[in-house]
């Protein structure tokens, strides 16, 4: 079973965070929500909020088939902000492990130099943060062990592409036709 971990900040982008973990648990991945603050409470952009799964600071992701970044603001900022996060980030990039970000939340792997000479889409006007990216006009990009996608109208595409990596093409098609896709 694939391990997969969402990271969640105040400010999140709900409808990213909340529909990559269904559509992954409709493939049976082991999908864990991660507070990166002190509560498992976490308020989202539109102020809908969420009981995490865990704490950031009590999780162990040495076992993470693929780390999960949600946009919106300021949750993409609380977690560029977040020495930890980055910590975590750094470590799955260097182990060459599948890093999946959505909307805004590209900016956190842009600052951290990971998208340097990859393909890469974000948000509108969140492209300056891409350093070293090479941008491209998909909804959804792929390089490498790096996913982004351009925003919540995406996020379908976004999650059947994390299947389609760490499973395979058909679980991905399966679980498309399943949402109607």
């Amino acid at each position: 079973m694939k391990n997969v971990f969402i990271f969640l900040a105040d400010g999140f982008e709900e409808t990213e965070a909340i529909t990559t973990t269904d559509i992954l648990l409709r493939a049976e991945f082991n999908v864990k929500t991660v507070s990166i603050s002190s509560v498992k409470t976490v308020g989202g952009t539109h102020n809908i909020t969420v009981l995490a799964d865990c704490l950031l600071s009590e999780t162990d992701f040495s076992d993470a088939d693929c780390l999960i970044l949600p946009g919106g603001m300021p949750g993409a900022a609380n977690l560029d902000q977040n020495s930890d996060v980055k910590r975590i980030l750094s470590e799955h990039y260097k182990q060459g492990k599948l890093l999946a970000a959505i909307c805004a939340a590209p900016l956190v792997l842009g600052r951290l130099k990971f998208l340097v000479g990859r393909d890469a889409v974000c948000y509108p006007g969140f492209e300056k943060y891409l350093e070293g990216a090479s941008l491209i006009k998909n909804k959804v990009a792929y390089s490498k062990n790096i996913i982004t996608a351009k925003g919540p109208g995406c996020v379908f595409e976004f999650a059947l592409k994390i299947i389609e990596l760490l499973k395979d093409k058909s679980c991905a098609e399966k679980v498309a036709d399943g949402l109607i896709w």
